[in-house]
């Protein structure tokens, strides 16, 4: 089954209250499936919860995703209950995003002790279980090694059943194991073992790397039952350059452009006119498997080819 494509955008850089809903009412009228917003503490303005509620209301059918929340940041009956609660309000609009953190300043800036990959990946393993018997129609009980919940109703019931869509991000293989065992959306990521986006997280976006992702995925789908068509896979493209129109200037769009094979080759590369773009897109998709994507750009740089590929 090949997947339709579904674009997201992300989360306009918030000026003043009314600017900012008038851009996202935009993201909506170029086509864009979902709007999305990254959970940071230092440097970041944007609460994830709030801003996505914003956007519910200044919306009618745009879909409302954390591109990730930090799972240690947040108790996941208090993330069960800000996302049911956003889920009826927004009419069944909601995918919940939800990752290990990565970030090292984020959780020196709060005190937060950043445990190792490991204990950071099975604390989300639990959580990501116990998000599922939370929305489930029967009182959840579960006992693990991090959460403790006894026969807690979780309230409000969602409008999707039996849950919003829970994608999972990272890009190594523990936790991309676990998106596979868990999620239903694999958000595939380059490892950021130094704590942030550098020249190694850039060489891990290589097509050999992120085929190697995908296929672990794949072999553990299979391990577990799950057929490749139950999970969609997320990614995003980082460098969006389209008819010579190029994006912002970031310190990892150039560590993408210093490789010669990586700007030649990587899914994260996006480069060319319109109809070179797009062609891009369904050879990946047809690779990869890649059909729910990120354009890093402004939305109007990425219309053209949302308008062309979008529900396709």
């Amino acid at each position: 089954m090949v997947r339709p494509f579904r674009f997201i955008a992300p989360m306009p850089r918030f000026d003043s209250p009314s600017t900012w809903r008038d851009q996202i009412r935009r993201i909506e009228d170029l086509g864009f499936s979902t709007v999305a917003v990254a959970e940071h503490v230092t440097g970041w303005q944007m609460e994830p919860v709030v801003a996505l509620t914003a956007a519910a209301e200044a919306t009618s059918s745009l879909r409302l995703l954390s591109l990730v929340i930090c799972n240690d940041f947040r108790h996941p009956v208090m993330l069960h209950k800000s996302m049911a609660m956003l889920d009826v309000l927004s009419s069944g609009r909601v995918e919940i995003g939800l990752g290990a953190g990565w970030l090292e300043d984020d959780f020196h800036s709060v005190g937060v002790p950043m445990d190792s990959a490991g204990e950071r990946v099975d604390r989300l393993g639990e959580s990501l279980q116990l998000l599922k018997r939370l929305f489930a129609d029967v009182p959840a009980a579960f006992e693990g090694r991090h959460y403790t919940v006894r026969g807690l109703d979780g309230l409000p019931k969602p409008v999707q059943r039996p849950h919003p869509p829970l994608l999972v991000g990272g890009g190594g293989p523990r936790v991309l194991r676990l998106a596979a065992r868990q999620a239903d959306i694999v958000a595939v990521h380059p490892r950021m073992t130094a704590g942030g986006l550098g020249p190694e997280a850039a060489s891990d976006l290589s097509a050999m790397q992120v085929e190697k992702k995908i296929r672990l995925v794949e072999k553990e789908l299979c391990s577990v039952g799950r057929a490749v068509e139950d999970v969609e896979i997320q990614f995003n493209v980082y460098l969006t350059e389209v008819d010579g129109r190029a994006p912002s200037q970031s310190s990892f769009n150039e560590y993408l452009r210093a490789d010669p094979e990586l700007f030649a080759n990587s899914p994260a590369v996006l480069t060319g006119s319109v109809d070179r773009c797009c062609d891009l897109l369904i050879e990946r998709r047809e690779r990869f498997g890649i059909s729910y994507i990120q354009l890093k750009s402004d939305i109007e740089t990425a219309a053209p080819i949302v308008a062309r590929l979008a529900g396709a």
